[in-house]
């Protein structure tokens, strides 16, 4: 039985840590960030000429076709260098959603493009709630005749996405998954579409307000989907997005230890008092139960496992949970200087909020974990495997 990535996976590892080195240091994200997050990253380009877009989807559309252990090592490299670009929402979500749910037809004409990297993807399914705040329209997004007429926010990288998937609430109250091209439009006035910036604690993850009138769109895939269909699509992402997680917290330990290791206070080096020493071990600690459900949930996901609810649930609640300790401790035991723009804590803080928010709260997580838990055990006359081996 294997507990790791074998030889060929670690190699891609290496070479994805050696190239985003290089090409995504942290001047080259702070760049992005003074910049305009309406176009997209030179970083997006360069990944998509070495493939990595299309690391899970089949040969068949255009893909590489290696499998998802390779995708999550690569997750885990994109997320110690916080790279800015729309990876998770293209790859993890949109693609995924279209892969596994979507038409031959819609297979084959979105999966080549996004694969390479022509076009970008994204999805959103939260309803807003009531007496948000919309910046156009108050009316809920509705799908009807072809057509889809209402608002939807909000959607990350909304603002860059060619393609989105959306979960719409039909009259019975029923998720139906529907997929719209956001082709732009010189002429806003006559756009049967919208697009708004909206805040982001994370400006390199941008979010969008979508506003739709009379907008074309088609169901995803031969017949509606549910929302079976969706917590199928978020427990997939969940894993993936685990090891981005996972990918950022293990960076901010290292930094931690860099940073107390040359720092002297009161002709001590910073490092050698016992309660510096017991939040490393802690964060080590907390970095590690989080990796251990990773690679659950990597495995899995590969295996296209009954199991994937109850590891996808695990992963996602501890990576979320040692995501926020220790880009949280690692600003603490740099000091005050920690909070100021030239450091590089406050950019992996904000990306640890803002992907623990973007697939549902931790809160919500949990009350999966447990649902999946019990039916297992209700479905099994035997002990399941993950408690089996706890």
């Amino acid at each position: 039985m294997r507990f790791d990535f074998d030889e060929d996976q670690q190699s891609i590892r290496n070479d994805a840590r050696r190239f985003l080195t290089d090409r995504c240091a942290m001047d080259a994200v702070r760049d992005y960030l003074d910049g305009d997050q309406a176009e997209v990253s030179p970083l997006w380009h360069e990944i998509s000429e070495l493939g990595w877009l299309g690391v899970a989807i089949p040969e068949e559309f255009g893909g590489l076709g290696m499998g998802y252990l390779e995708l999550c090592v690569l997750a885990e490299e994109l997320g110690r260098v916080v790279a800015p670009v729309p990876f998770a929402s293209s790859i993890y979500l949109a693609a995924e959603a279209i892969l596994r749910f979507g038409s031959r037809a819609q297979k084959e004409k979105y999966l080549p493009v996004m694969a390479s990297g022509q076009v970008i993807g994204t999805m959103a399914w939260a309803d807003p709630q009531p007496g948000g705040e919309s910046l156009h329209s108050a009316e809920p997004l509705q799908f009807l005749d072809g057509h889809l007429t209402g608002a939807k926010w909000p959607v990350p990288f909304g603002a860059l996405a060619d393609i989105v998937v959306l979960g719409v609430r039909n009259a019975r109250g029923e998720v139906e998954l529907v997929l719209a091209e956001l082709s732009p439009s010189v002429d806003q006035s006559d756009a049967t579409i919208t697009r708004s910036p909206l805040g982001s604690v994370d400006p390199s993850q941008a979010n969008a307000e979508l506003d739709f009138y009379q907008h074309p769109a088609e169901i995803l895939g031969d017949t509606a989907h549910g929302d079976q269909a969706l917590d199928e699509i978020l427990n997939r992402a969940a894993v993936m997005m685990s090891f981005e997680q996972l990918g950022g917290a293990d960076r901010c330990r290292e930094m931690a230890i860099e940073h107390v290791l040359q720092r002297s206070t009161f002709g001590r080096i910073v490092g050698s008092y016992q309660a510096v020493k017991h939040k490393l071990a802690m964060m080590y600690a907390r970095n590690e139960l989080a990796r251990s459900n990773a690679y659950y949930g990597a495995w899995a996901l590969s295996a296209d496992s009954v199991e994937l609810p109850i590891a996808a649930s695990a992963a996602r609640v501890s990576a979320s949970e040692s995501a926020e300790f220790a880009t949280r401790e690692a600003l603490h035991l740099h000091g005050g200087m920690g909070y100021t723009w030239e450091v590089d804590c406050h950019l992996y803080l904000k990306r640890s909020r803002e992907l623990a928010l973007r697939l549902g709260s931790i809160r919500r997580w949990k009350e999966k974990l447990v649902a999946a838990t019990l039916a297992s055990t209700r479905d099994s006359e035997t002990t399941p495997t993950w408690l089996a081996n706890s």
